[in-house]
């Protein structure tokens, strides 16, 4: 596809197998358009994977540092005994 990093929805419907090459391939999007509009991208599958995975990591980051901020507020902390007594684990 050269290049092509963006095109409309119409063409990639005609040329569908040119576009998942470029995304598989070149591991670059390819931007979908409608009236001028991103609207959708097709990328590789594994890197759909890779940024799946890097976002659920952030968002437990997050967790983590949410709940430090708990406990050095003085929020009670579970002990982990009660924990899995809870989920049914012990």
């Amino acid at each position: 596809m050269g290049g092509v990093t963006e095109m409309t929805v119409s063409n990639a419907r005609a040329r569908l197998a040119d576009v998942v090459d470029a995304a598989r391939v070149g591991h670059d999007p390819v931007y979908l358009t409608r009236r001028g509009q991103r609207v959708a991208a097709v990328i590789d599958a594994d890197e759909l994977d890779r940024l799946i995975a890097a976002a659920e990591d952030l968002a437990d980051l997050k967790a983590v540092r949410a709940a430090r901020a708990e406990i050095a507020d003085g929020e009670p902390v579970i002990p982990w005994e009660q924990v899995k007594v809870d989920l049914g684990l012990a």
